[in-house]
Order: structure tokens, then sequence, then C-alpha cells
């Protein structure tokens, strides 16, 4: 549960970017946008890690750079500026499964009844709470934002299948710092010279640095690590329930019945997708062995070893 408390720690974050970034980010530069999140996050987590990638790192972290920070934060912007929140936020729920798929061949770990169950569970708690009928919908938004989903999926699974014996922090910042330097030429090729912040664009730009890009990047591949990727999966639903709350307690907007029970929909598929000991479930830790002399079966058995021992080192036998 402390693994599955860090990781959630990410889709938190990530559920708070999408206010952030609508209300005082530049909405007309995604490359810039995405290159000035991501750079100064890698560099954050190399001054901590104080390692430099070796051998076929190397060529690793520019591979889950740019799946996983070039490629992913390009698609999410330009879903965003297609879609609606709601529907864009129920696509990217359908994560879960496409984890679980992919990690089957990649990392060999065969999908839980439990955790497709409680994907289920959660995709439709998510459609419940955000879909109304009344969104339009745009092809090309679907479109980008099912991309988002398949190129986050196979990153994160690339990631967790490298990632055992390297330091995560490292590793995070590695992917950072490849995903922005391939951003940076993009983006000065296609948009031009840099946007001009405004003081609270800067601040923004500090948050969705520091807690939305390092801290939650650096708890999701912590949590593949240690989690299989089906649990990790399930967690990443707070997102969207993370964007409903914020906008009730921002916007002053009221949870109506049917989002309170896709709110508790989602939570419980989260709940099915939790780490279970295997002591509880009766198969991982062995039977306890009995002694002769708490097992009454055998104790009369135990008396009659002991005083044939003691016949036998007697000298008058």
């Amino acid at each position: 549960m402390r693994w599955v408390s860090l990781t959630a720690l990410a889709p938190v974050a990530w559920g708070t970017n999408y206010f952030v970034t609508h209300e005082y980010l530049p909405a007309e530069h995604p490359l810039y946008g995405a290159a000035l999140r991501a750079l100064p996050a890698g560099l954050v987590l190399l001054a901590l890690s104080r390692q430099r990638p070796r051998g076929a790192w190397w060529w690793r972290s520019a591979v889950l750079g740019l799946l996983n920070v070039s490629v992913f934060f390009v698609l999410v912007y330009v879903a965003s500026q297609l879609l609606p929140t709601s529907v864009a936020a129920t696509v990217m729920a359908v994560s879960p499964l496409t984890m679980m798929l992919i990690a089957w061949p990649l990392v060999s770990e065969r999908p839980r009844a439990t955790h497709l169950t409680g994907a289920a569970i959660g995709l439709a708690g998510v459609c419940l709470m955000l879909l109304t009928g009344a969104e339009r919908v745009s092809v090309p938004g679907v479109l980008a934002s099912l991309a988002a989903v398949l190129v986050s999926s196979f990153g994160h699974i690339l990631a967790k299948r490298w990632s055992a014996d390297t330091d995560v922090l490292a590793s995070t910042a590695w992917q950072l710092t490849a995903g922005s330097l391939f951003l940076l030429p993009a983006a000065a090729v296609v948009e031009g010279p840099p946007p001009a912040l405004s003081p609270s664009a800067l601040l923004a730009f500090g948050y969705v640095t520091l807690v939305a890009t390092a801290l939650a990047f650096a708890a999701w591949f912590a949590g593949l690590r240690h989690l299989p990727a089906g649990t990790v999966g399930l967690i990443g639903l707070l997102n969207p329930v993370t964007g409903v709350l914020l906008g009730t307690v921002v916007a002053a907007e009221v949870l109506t019945f049917r989002q309170l029970c896709g709110l508790a929909l989602v939570l419980a598929g989260v709940t099915l997708g939790r780490p279970v000991r295997a002591g509880r479930r009766g198969s991982g830790r062995p039977p306890a062995r009995s002694t002769p002399d708490e097992d009454p079966d055998t104790r009369g058995n135990a008396a009659d070893l002991r005083a044939s021992r003691a016949r036998r080192k007697s000298p008058t036998t």
C-alpha cells in the first residue's frame, strides 16, 4: 500500500495539470509548452541523481524519451484542443486495459481476473461520470487520444522492462531530458521564437515542471518497478477523478448523483487492482509445521519414541 500511495501521486498531479495548462499556459505553443515542461524537470532530477546514462541506456533514454515525453505530450495537447476534457479523459481511461495487454508479452505479467474486472468497472465509472451526451466528438481528436494511450502504454511497459537495475530518478531524468531535446528543435522550426511568458505563466510552469512532471513521473515509474502493470494502470484512473473534484472545488461545480455513482465505480475498480499479500490468499505462506508435543495425534507416538531411546542408552538394558 505504500507503493500504491506513492504511485497515486502521479495521476492526481496529472489531473491538476489539465486545469493549470488550460488556464495559465499559452495554448498556441504546444511544442514549446511540452519542451519547457520536460527540460527543467529532467535537469532537476539529473541534479538529484547525479548519474549519466551508460552503455545501452544512451539509446534506451532516447527511445523512452521519444515515446513517453515527446510524442505523448504532443498527442495529449492535440487531443485536448480537439476534444472536450470529458471525452479526452474517457478515451484515456482505456489505458489500464492497454497496459495489461502490452505487459503480457513484454514483461510476462499475465493480467489477473481482478485487474480486468477493475479496469472494466473503472472505465464504466469514468463514462458515467464524464459523458453526458452533449459533447462534440472529433474523429481526429479521438484518434490522437487513442494514439497517446498506445504510445504511453508501450513506453511505460518498456521502461518497466529496462529499468529493473537502474535508479528511478536517474532513468526518469534521462527520459525527460532526451524527450525535451527532441522537442526543442521541432518547436523552433514549427512555432518560431519562444513565447513571452507572464508572471502567472512562469508560476504555472514551475508547478507543471516540479509537481506534474518531475515528481509525478518519478512516482509513476517507481510504482511500475514495484507493482504489477495492471495495478499501476488502474491507479491511473484517479486522473479524471481528480479533474472532476478540482472542478468542484475551484470552479464551484456541483457533483450530481450520476457523477457520485461514477466516482464510486472508479474507486471500486482501483480497489480491485490493489496488490494482495500472499499470506492472505493462502498460497504464498507455507503451512506451519507442528511439533510432536503440539500435535495431539502424534503426542503418544513421540512419548513411545523417547522411551525407546532411553532404554537404548540405559546400561542395565
